[in-house]
């Protein structure tokens, strides 16, 4: 009889397999695990490409010379910001004795392990730009420092140390016309705020780990910023992520898992093995609309970087 080799499990055949609620828990554990999820604002896209449009110019009112002087005109521009939607995935594969010999459920530990790849590579492209897909513009940082909008903290030689610091950071903010509405800090940075106080001692009621001045931090994976780079404020609402297609997943044991160069690393139902697949699409956009900036501002930015001395 001749070999079989094109039969696969389908989504249909396989669909007993595939818990819809488990599939809730792992968005919602992304959800709570990702800095950029948190903070920035998010938009379905319908389609693989969106553009948003961005505010280019303000119009002027003038006033108007006496009873019946002429009133002048004037006008208001946009610009669109295309956001492109770019593919996520990751495939954990284990044997199927492997399975069966564990004295834990290993796929209810995996999952949430799945959920924490997929929030520290979205915070890593769309704060830091590591890895970054082309197709997406600047990251946070990079672009903010490219703006100039970098803070070293103890510059200021303030007594109110590093709240002062913070202060700066969001004054540089708000120097270039837009108001912080959120934080993306390192885990490590958590120290720094708890030791904030005033110049007798007493811990500074405006500053804590969870919020500086009444608005949100959001702590970033670790490995996410450089080594000198500490905090990122800025109006989070400028940074959109576009959610294409929500994180689903699929249990597969009728696959073959290949390298970059098609050479076969896992026969599933060859090798008595199951894999677990990922899959999300996310799009990216930075928007840096007009804005009425300070005086003497040259390249306004929503977007500010705390750095270490």
């Amino acid at each position: 009889m001749p070999g079989v080799f094109d039969q696969i499990v389908s989504r249909a055949d396989a669909a007993s397999l595939i818990p819809q609620q488990v599939a809730g828990e792992i968005i919602q554990a992304a959800t709570q695990g990702s800095a950029a999820l948190q903070l920035c604002r998010t938009t379905q896209m319908s389609t693989k490409t969106l553009v948003q449009p961005v505010l280019a110019s303000f119009p002027i009112a003038y006033w108007v010379n006496g009873d019946t002087g002429l009133k002048q005109t004037t006008d208001a521009t946009w610009a669109g910001v295309t956001m492109t939607a770019e593919e996520l995935a990751a495939i954990v594969a284990i044997p199927d004795a492997v399975i069966a010999d564990s004295g834990v459920p290993l796929w209810a530990q995996v999952q949430p392990l799945l959920a924490e790849a997929v929030a520290r590579a979205l915070d890593q492209a769309v704060i830091a730009g590591i890895n970054k897909p082309a197709t997406w513009p600047a990251a946070i940082v990079p672009a903010a420092t490219a703006a100039g909008n970098v803070v070293t903290e103890g510059a200021a030689a303030s007594a109110g140390g590093i709240a002062a610091d913070v202060d700066a950071t969001m004054g540089a903010v708000e120097g270039d016309g837009f108001d912080v509405s959120g934080f993306a800090a390192k885990r490590s940075f958590r120290g720094k705020l708890r030791g904030a106080r005033d110049t007798t001692g007493q811990r500074l009621l405006d500053v804590s780990t969870n919020e500086i001045e009444g608005v949100q931090v959001a702590y970033v994976p670790a490995g996410t910023f450089d080594a000198t780079t500490d905090l990122v404020a800025g109006d989070w609402s400028m940074a959109i992520v576009g959610v294409r297609q929500d994180i689903t997943y699929k249990l597969l044991d009728q696959a073959v898992i290949t390298d970059d160069t098609g050479k076969v690393v896992l026969n599933l139902p060859q090798q008595d093995s199951t894999a677990m697949r990922v899959v999300a699409r996310f799009g990216y956009a930075l928007a840096n609309p007009a804005t009425h900036v300070e005086s003497g501002t040259t390249n306004p930015f929503p977007f500010a970087v705390l750095k270490s001395a």
